[in-house]
């Protein structure tokens, strides 16, 4: 306790590594019954969610990420869920700010909420370390029985939350479907992309993470939940016997194709050894690379052996491709 308690003060300090987090997901399924709409339905669900977040405490996790409307009962008629919702107002939040504080620790609460105007909102309100809100997303892509039948309007941007450890990014189920918000973060580059969900996203998890060169985590509400690398390999995922899973994450990393690059990612680990991580998932032709030392950053490995980053290369070959002397002139 006594460890724990001085690592707690680092962290809200600032002092812990920021490029290495532990990440937490909990794929929790959505809470049964219905206890109706007043305080017992508010109370049973703050239980419930006491009992998912003592299930990762013991992992000292930087970020705890849950799945899509999470605190809402399947069971409640569209007339009382709405009604709950009121009721509930931001006492569920304000639970999670708590254990946000306690722990010393990042939690995200995706939730409906009402807007001033009696619209509502599917969103992600991120909660720091102290437990206070620091950013919210409110979900682009709505289906659209959300809209028509619970009144949800679309959100309509695609922010970064600021934390300690690097910028985040957010996506919230349907909006896993369509490029124009992955294009906003594709060249934002969040160091990581959270994606609460009711809907897995199958082979689109893997290809986001690629396309926007950030760790995912994904938190699926009864479904199979990972964390991914920015090439896409899953560092860690909930089973059939656990609903959440942790890692720990490197955000110091970046991405490199292997043309032109491998002598010099020879020469990379020939110097420093197990102080650089050079991660091939396979047929994919990119590798990530990864500092493993104090002494310098990923950034530094790349300048030093000067490799050349994948959207470098990208933008190389399509500069190639796009000069007339290099183009088919054939009618």
């Amino acid at each position: 306790e006594h460890v724990f308690s001085i690592i707690q003060g680092l962290r809200k300090q600032g002092h812990i590594m920021a490029n290495r987090i532990k990440i937490a997901t909990i794929g929790a399924k959505a809470k049964t019954g219905n206890p109706g709409t007043g305080d017992p339905a508010v109370e049973a669900m703050m239980a419930h969610w006491r009992s998912r977040f003592d299930q990762v405490w013991p992992d000292q996790p930087d970020i705890v990420v849950v799945p899509e409307c999470c605190d809402r009962y399947p069971a409640h008629s569209p007339e009382e869920r709405r009604t709950y919702y009121r009721h509930r107002g931001d006492s569920i939040r304000d639970f999670f700010a708590q254990m946000a504080n306690e722990h010393s620790c990042y939690i995200t609460y995706p939730a409906v909420r009402e807007m001033s105007d009696g619209s509502w909102r599917n969103s992600l309100q991120m909660l720091d370390r102290n437990g206070d809100l620091i950013g919210v997303y409110d979900k682009n892509f709505p289906v659209i029985t959300e809209t028509t039948e619970a009144g949800i309007l679309c959100g309509s941007d695609a922010p970064l939350i600021e934390c300690d450890f690097g910028r985040v990014g957010a996506v919230i189920c349907f909006d896993l479907n369509f490029s124009e918000i992955r294009q906003r973060y594709e060249q934002a580059r969040p160091d990581l992309l959270i994606f609460p969900s009711m809907y897995h996203g199958g082979l689109m998890q893997a290809y986001w993470a690629y396309a926007c060169r950030a760790h995912l985590v994904t938190a699926v509400c009864g479904l199979s939940s990972a964390i991914l690398s920015p090439v896409g390999n899953e560092l860690a995922s909930t089973t059939n016997y656990f609903d959440f899973a942790v890692a720990e994450v490197n955000l110091d990393c970046q991405l490199a194709h292997l043309d032109f690059n491998w002598d010099k990612l020879r020469a990379m680990r020939a110097r420093y050894g197990t102080e650089v991580s050079v991660f091939d998932p396979g047929y994919l032709g990119s590798v990530l690379i990864s500092s493993e030392s104090e002494e310098r950053s990923s950034a530094d490995l790349v300048a030093e052996f000067g490799v050349e980053l994948l959207d470098d290369y990208m933008r190389r070959s399509m500069a190639h491709r796009n000069d007339s002397d290099n183009v088919d002139k054939m009618p």
